[in-house]
């Protein structure tokens, strides 16, 4: 991979990691038009580990709220006089939420990067999910802040996370808009999405980072693997770093005034056109 190519998908990730319209569905067509295979097991490692940057920008924005969760944690691990913090209760919570995709995305990582990494499938998701953001703002009552957050919320929210391991739904998008249809407030379903991620994104970067940076066999199916490298690796991992910590700023404010269904017309616009691409030939 040369570096330009990596300073591009940096920015692609950096730009669309927390913004409801899917990083994964923008790292793998753009990896695409840049001509690299998207299924080719270095491309899959390498849009993994460049999240974490993403991740690394989002824990420094958070870090004193993350650093607080922490502290209560602990402490109401080893003196129960301190479990009745609404901060131990709330780290308990994004734990717990943590838990579904841990699983799911342990289990399902080969049928993930072979079967769903489909241009096809981006575009239809791309479309399909807009119809539930958009339902999502029809029926958010946002009478309800992030201290009422409870264990069947963050579960629910947590298998949102799932969903979005189809390429196209969006992390953000998901979490957001399942947080929205229990009643959350935009901001508290945002911050807990944030939150939710951090684990998420690290522990896939950290599994794929192995991958991402050894050199790549060449089998019958990928007769011509692709060498990332760690100068690319490092490179795109640093501008997504800088690109999403601007990113998740904005999101915030925008979140606090106005609906996420602003999102929903880019991802038609991006599934209708490349379905038009697709039938025409330009992609394949």
């Amino acid at each position: 991979m040369t570096l330009i190519a990596a300073i591009i998908l940096g920015i692609v990730e950096g730009l669309t990691e927390f913004l409801p319209i899917s990083s994964t569905a923008h790292l793998t067509v753009v990896s695409k038009m840049l001509g690299y295979d998207i299924q080719d097991p270095g491309i899959t490692a390498f849009t993994a580990v460049i999240q974490v940057g993403a991740i690394i920008a989002v824990i420094i924005y958070f870090w004193s709220d993350i650093a607080r969760l922490f502290v209560a944690w602990i402490r109401g691990l080893f003196n129960k006089a301190h479990r009745q913090e609404p901060d131990y209760r709330m780290a308990w919570l994004v734990v717990i939420g943590s838990l579904p995709i841990a699983l799911v995305g342990f289990a399902l990582r080969h049928f993930i990067s072979d079967q769903l990494r489909s241009i096809w499938i981006i575009a239809f998701a791309l479309i399909l999910w807009g119809i539930v953001m958009l339902y999502a703002e029809a029926v958010a009552k946002q009478d309800r802040p992030e201290a009422q957050l409870n264990l069947v919320d963050v579960l629910l929210i947590g298998f949102g996370q799932c969903l979005a391991l189809i390429p196209g739904v969006s992390r953000s998008g998901a979490t957001i808009s399942i947080g929205l249809i229990r009643g959350l407030d935009r901001v508290a379903a945002t911050r807990l999405s944030f939150l939710l991620g951090i684990p998420a994104l690290i522990g896939a970067g950290a599994f794929e980072l192995p991958s991402a940076l050894k050199t790549q066999v060449a089998t019958a199916d990928h007769p011509h693997p692709v060498h990332v490298g760690l100068a690319p690796t490092l490179l795109a991992t640093v501008v997504a770093f800088a690109v999403a910590y601007v990113s998740v700023a904005w999101l915030l404010k925008f979140v606090s005034g106005h609906s996420i269904a602003n999102f929903v017309w880019y991802r038609w616009v991006v599934g209708v056109a490349l379905i038009i691409v697709l039938f025409a030939g330009g992609l394949k």
